[in-house]
């Protein structure tokens, strides 16, 4: 093909997805219709779909279609499952209420500490800790809406530095139950010099060097702008009396609290227990989350003193794998856009001008440019982690090219998504909080956007000193 004709196609398929991304319009099916389209263009010129091993149909206008049920094949057997059941155990754990039981009892302590100032950095830190049980940003806000933001307005907390810290739990938190964690391990997995990886050791051994430092920084930060603002802010303003919903109360024994607040971080203290006790056990994610979803059944069991209506109880784990399709869909749509890449020539195309670069010192180009799109996409749609899903299948290539380690482009992009998320004004979780707290979104963003910068800053230079 062309590279004149090559680069003019490319430049309109990357635009129209980004536009979709701007628009926060579902882009799956955008993804895969401009993948295929890409690959019947590269038939039509004569260059072929330019896949390995590919076993025709006899149809070259049926190979495309071939093409996409094999990617989806792939994706479905690998991190594509292991999704799905993430999904279901997190429905699970909502259906027993098991994640009620875990936030009032980490979110109970809090209540006696008194200076408003020092709770920022801790309500930050456990906000954090508890994205690991509720890893919806917006789903988690809603809920500390309900049971901190009283709790932090009685401890002496304005409105917007409580807003602002319940604004950003959802960051970064190292968990190899995150479906990004786990899409990106498992691709990487495909390659010899990563054979083997597990999404636990691509979460300890890589994402928690660069993220714990991170949210540290940003807790930090937290404490002395939110100190800042508040001194900045005009001192006759007077702050608005905002009813927030109360959640129920959580009753139960010492025991039930206690079990039922370890159901929900039962994989990942499993995950985590495993990797670090030396053992010759191979405990993988999925495997993890089936073991822990029996010992659920048998919780309940115990509980409900064998009920019936435990059984019907575990119908939610399967409609929450039901759930969990959409973002294996975005996995496969975003795989078949760059086989469409690949079939025309630019990912060749950009592999070669990156070669060229090798030894030049330029490594650290790559990663910030690919940073600085993340940065922009999720500050203008909203969506911290759609780029990023949808550039895994091109992580390794690209970074081959360059000459760089993988991981100085997986863990930098799949980190600023996360982080930058909390920044944009059109978030659903900025948006949430700055309606339930009646300010405007650049009210909240205000008070996110340094923490949030400042974080973003030492976790691409740490991730630099790191990796490249």
């Amino acid at each position: 093909m062309n590279n004149y004709v090559m680069f003019a196609t490319a430049i309109i398929a990357v635009a129209i997805v980004v536009y979709m991304l701007i628009k926060k319009m579902d882009i799956k099916i955008t993804l895969f219709a401009i993948g295929l389209v890409l690959m019947y263009i590269a038939i039509t010129v004569g260059d072929g779909l330019g896949i390995k091993d590919f076993a025709s149909t006899g149809s070259i206008w049926l190979d495309p279609l071939k093409a996409a049920t094999d990617i989806f094949k792939q994706n479905l057997s690998a991190a594509g499952f292991i999704i799905l059941i993430l999904g279901g155990y997190s429905a699970y754990m909502n259906k027993i209420e098991a994640n009620d039981v875990t936030v009032s009892v980490l979110t109970k302590s809090i209540v006696k500490v008194k200076s408003p100032y020092i709770l920022v950095p801790i309500v930050f830190l456990l906000g954090n800790l508890l994205s690991l049980v509720v890893p919806s940003a917006s789903n988690l806000a809603i809920i500390l809406l309900a049971t901190l933001f009283p709790v932090l307005k009685k401890a002496g907390m304005s409105t917007l530095t409580a807003a602002a810290v319940i604004a950003t739990t959802a960051t970064v938190m190292p968990t190899p139950l995150g479906s990004d964690n786990v899409a990106i391990a498992n691709e990487l997995a495909k390659y010899a010099s990563f054979s083997g990886l597990t999404v636990t050791d691509y979460v300890i051994k890589y994402h928690a060097m660069i993220s714990v430092p991170t949210i540290g920084v940003m807790a930090l930060v937290h404490y002395f702008w939110q100190k800042f603002m508040d001194k900045k802010a005009i001192a006759s303003g007077e702050e608005e009396v905002i009813e927030v919903q109360e959640v129920k109360k959580i009753e139960g024994s010492f025991l039930f609290k206690l079990v039922y607040t370890l159901l929900p971080l039962l994989p990942i203290l499993m995950l985590i227990f495993i990797y670090f006790s030396g053992s010759s056990v191979k405990l993988s994610v999925e495997v993890a989350t089936t073991l822990s979803f029996i010992i659920a059944i048998i919780c309940e069991s115990i509980r409900h003193k064998g009920d019936r209506k435990v059984l019907k109880g575990t119908e939610d784990f399967f409609k929450g794998m039901a759930n969990g399709v959409s973002i294996v869909a975005l996995l496969v749509a975003a795989s078949v856009f760059v086989q469409g890449l690949k079939s025309i020539g630019l990912i060749k195309a950009l592999q070669d001008a990156m070669l060229s670069t090798q030894g030049t010192g330029m490594g650290i180009v790559l990663p910030l440019i690919l940073v600085g799109l993340t940065v922009l996409i999720v500050l203008l749609s909203g969506s911290g982690t759609a780029l990023f899903f949808a550039m895994v299948p091109l992580v390794m290539p690209l970074a081959e090219a360059a000459g760089i380690n993988p991981i100085a482009l997986s863990v930098p992009m799949g980190l600023a998504g996360n982080i930058m998320r909390a920044v944009s004004p059109v978030a659903a979780v900025t948006v949430i909080v700055a309606g339930s707290v009646k300010k405007s979104s650049l009210d909240i963003v205000k008070r996110t956007s340094v923490p949030m910068i400042a974080g973003l800053i030492f976790m691409f230079v740490l991730s630099m000193i790191m990796f490249v």
